[in-house]
């Protein structure tokens, strides 16, 4: 199978993981409309741009609160949009091998948020941004697109990847030297792009050494979301049923202890499944430990 017909049918389905470069793409499609309305206008009245980036400045950030998160979808450039949608096709596929498709979307929109905070933050309490948060803004899914990079990295560090001109590498030693190159190109230029950078790689980070812990720090954002889902989903007709007047068996609390004690067996083994790839590689499970955590990965 090519590389682009891999492409096409790893967006076939509706699945978050397509949803989100739908939306960048939708988001860039609908830039690029108004941009040629500018141009032929010749106004600025089309510039949408700064509707959907988010602000160093805390004043504006306060008039467009919205845009801590629509940054993340907004791109201006081609070549900054295929970039990040490439890096993040290619890791996300990576992180659903090990997560699912809800840990993937929360780890996204918090990489973003963090991105966003560490920008802001800095920009606002380090001297050498004072003037510039006056009119700086930040754009682009890279902070999100971080955030997944570094969850995988973070979660089977040595597991391979094939990088041109350098052959196979450990994610490990990419993630380094990824934040290594954000950090020392923080004086030299983008600096407030770097820095959300280093913002989204704390938080997926962060994620997976609170998931090693049995914590899922993007559950609470799952449930706001189907929340919300569930607020503007068309209610149905009222459908009557009747029961079997059959009286059932009450729980026993034996039954309890034996699902609880088949759950941690569970766990245990993914457990094992996933240190041991993260020591040997992906590549190294059996038939049966590649089929057993990807069934995991769907119950999730």
């Amino acid at each position: 199978m090519s590389f682009i017909d891999e492409i096409k049918y790893s967006l076939k389905g509706r699945n978050n993981f397509n949803t989100l470069i739908y939306l960048n793409l939708i988001v860039f499609g609908i830039i690029m409309v108004f941009k040629i309305l500018g141009f032929l206008s010749g106004s600025d009245f089309f510039d949408i741009v700064p509707w959907l980036a988010v602000p160093a400045d805390i004043d504006s950030l306060l008039v467009r609160p919205w845009t801590i998160v629509t940054y993340m979808f907004t791109h201006s450039n081609f070549f900054h949009i295929l970039f990040n949608l490439l890096v993040f096709f290619w890791f996300g596929k990576l992180f659903l091998q090990f997560l699912s498709q809800r840990q993937m979307l929360g780890v996204y929109i918090l990489g973003g948020i963090s991105g966003a905070i560490f920008y802001i933050t800095a920009f606002n309490l380090i001297p050498a941004f004072s003037f510039d948060a006056l009119f700086s803004v930040a754009l682009g899914a890279s902070a999100s697109v971080m955030a997944i990079v570094i969850a995988v990295a973070t979660l089977v560090p040595n597991q391979q990847v094939y990088m041109l001109f350098f052959g196979k590498v450990k994610l490990k030693y990419l993630a380094i030297g990824i934040i290594v190159i954000d950090l020392i190109s923080i004086p030299i230029d983008n600096a407030g792009g770097h820095i959300a950078h280093l913002g989204g790689a704390f938080l997926g980070y962060l994620f997976v050494i609170n998931y090693r812990k049995g914590t899922d720090i993007t559950i609470w954002l799952s449930r706001f979301l189907y929340g919300i889902k569930e607020f503007f989903k068309p209610s149905k007709d009222m459908k009557i049923t009747y029961r079997n007047k059959k009286k059932t068996k009450p729980n026993r609390p034996e039954n309890d202890m034996e699902y609880n004690a088949r759950k941690k067996a569970e766990q245990d083994e993914i457990d094992k499944i996933l240190e041991k790839i993260a020591q040997s590689g992906y590549s190294s499970l059996s038939k049966s430990e590649k089929e057993k955590l990807f069934n995991m990965s769907n119950k999730k």
